[in-house]
């Protein structure tokens, strides 16, 4: 899909609400449709009634199109968040649900913490293979999630399903010529008439056999209503619930983050991270005083918004009040939606989603950077663990990176013209990876006059680059060479001062103790 500068709107202002009227609400009706499946089957993941992801997801997204750092994006109950609550909710069958509020309302004021103290910085640490990374193992993720909607169901369902991509990969150019028709999201005219058709049956969808949104939970009848927790306010219940509302914070805006970069990507427009972390916390505490668990940005349905042709905020609210409005007003023909139809339109974002030229560019890619991208994938698809997976793959890449930086020390040498003294040169950055190296380079057997160590064009960084200066100079000093060094930046300079201990050692009795 290609964006023009249309696409990109200013930030702030009536733009970012209603510069795209028509596209926003349309994308919004259909990301409302596929949220109410995956809050539901959320739900489940965390062992609660439906009704708390679905409240969860009208929230959050009500509340992020205000407050979040990039238009466009959909904040909902999402699975990584469920997966670390169950253990609080299974583990206080009587009052677990009321510390799953709880927790929800401190992940929102950890990440409003956060957000304010701007740590949105920390994506520029975060490498483009872990991103790539990232985004792949999601995709995978999504199209994994699918396959249990197959399970048990004849060919109809997967004809439904191939019928259903057919329109959503179709109809955009066979309408392009169609202003009316081209405007309406392919996927919203897939979900649409694979309901139909379901109706036109006799039977309807449990004649064909067929699963439908009212199979995976019963929907909520009523809005959410405004209360506090019903726990203890006491250090026991922070015990609890603390560990758990870190992690979900963390976890929360790391997605939030990763999902951001993508739709930047996508739509070449930046975003603000430390805005995103305060919009995140403070969707998080609306969500916990309505009866919501905690919920971050959902890559899957930010792709369908934006695939769809949302582009501003509009679109993200109307993906909220949708949701709700749909599940209170028309009950009974939301949940006669079969699953078919979201499938495929899910796989749609899941093959939307990943990033192909990954696969064709490992042979131009260096050997390190396709290996921290495939750990990222590996790691996350296994352990469903996205803070785990992109951990691995920053830990990877700095490993790499030390790796290169370290082999880029080299050491010259010159004698003086009666052979006494020699000059070793030394350029590269000297920390605890090149400190080996380093030291290789000299020649420790030589009787000397004088050696002179220059580092003019070089860069001292740890304590590890002082030591290997120490041993050097000491070793030196013990079989009579004197050592001088010369050419230390001022920072080089300031940490020898706080750390070297060669000019605090007398020679002789370094020379007698050997």
């Amino acid at each position: 899909m290609v964006y023009t500068s249309a696409d990109k709107a200013q930030r702030g202002g009536l733009s970012e609400w209603f510069s795209n009227v028509p596209a926003d609400v349309l994308a919004g009706t259909v990301v409302a449709l596929a949220l109410i499946p995956e809050a539901i089957a959320f739900s489940i993941i965390a062992g609660v009634d439906p009704k708390v992801g679905l409240y969860a997801s009208f929230t959050m997204a009500v509340t992020i199109a205000f407050l979040g750092g990039r238009p466009g994006m959909v904040s909902a109950a999402t699975g990584a968040m469920a997966l670390l609550v169950v253990d609080l909710v299974r583990t206080h069958p009587e009052n677990g649900l009321e510390y799953l509020f709880a927790a929800t309302l401190v992940t929102g004021f950890l990440q409003t913490v956060w957000g304010s103290l701007r740590i949105g910085r920390i994506m520029k640490y975060i490498p483009r293979a872990v991103l790539v990374g990232f985004v792949n193992a999601l995709a995978i993720l999504i199209f994994d999630a699918q396959l249990v909607q197959f399970e048990g169901q004849g060919w109809l369902m997967y004809a439904m399903v191939a019928v259903g991509l057919a329109i959503i990969y179709l109809l955009p150019p066979l309408t392009k010529n169609i202003p009316v028709v081209k405007a309406i999201p392919s996927s919203l005219v897939a979900i649409v008439a694979l309901t139909l058709f379901t109706f036109s049956s006799p039977s309807g969808a449990s004649g064909l056999g067929l699963l439908t949104v009212g199979d995976m939970g019963d929907l909520p009848s009523r809005l959410p209503s405004f209360g506090l927790p019903n726990v203890p306010f006491n250090f026991t219940t922070l015990e609890i619930i603390l560990p758990v509302a870190l992690t979900m914070s963390a976890v929360g805006l790391l997605q939030a983050f990763l999902t951001a970069s993508v739709l930047d990507d996508m739509t070449d427009t930046n975003s603000d991270k430390n805005r995103e972390a305060r919009g995140q916390g403070m969707a998080n505490l609306i969500t916990g005083m309505f009866g919501g668990m905690a919920g971050s940005a959902m890559i899957g349905q930010s792709v369908i918004n934006i695939k769809s042709g949302g582009r501003q905020r509009l679109s993200t609210l109307c993906a909220g009040i949708f949701l709700l409005s749909f599940i209170l007003l028309f009950r009974s023909s939301i949940s006669s939606i079969p699953m078919a139809a979201l499938v495929a339109v899910m796989f749609m974002v899941s093959f939307s989603t990943f990033n192909w030229a990954s696969l064709t560019n490992f042979r131009r890619l260096p050997k390190s950077e396709t290996a921290v991208m495939l750990a990222t994938v590996v790691t996350t698809v296994i352990t469903h663990n996205l803070a785990l997976g992109v951990a691995v793959g920053i830990a990877l890449s700095a490993i790499a990176f030390s790796r290169k930086i370290g082999k880029l020390i080299a050491v010259q040498s010159e004698f003086s013209a009666d052979h006494s003294q020699r000059t070793y040169y030394v350029y590269g950055q000297l920390f605890f990876v090149s400190a080996n190296n380093f030291l290789e380079a000299f020649n420790l057997h030589e009787h000397l006059d004088k050696v002179v160590i220059d580092l003019t064009h070089s860069h001292l960084w740890d304590q590890s680059a002082v030591i290997a200066i120490d041993k050097l100079v000491l070793k030196f000093r013990v079989q009579g060479t004197e050592v001088e060094l010369v050419g230390l930046n001022e920072a080089s300079e300031s940490l020898m001062e706080k750390l070297a201990i060669h000019d605090k050692l007398d020679a002789a009795n370094l020379s007698a103790s050997h």
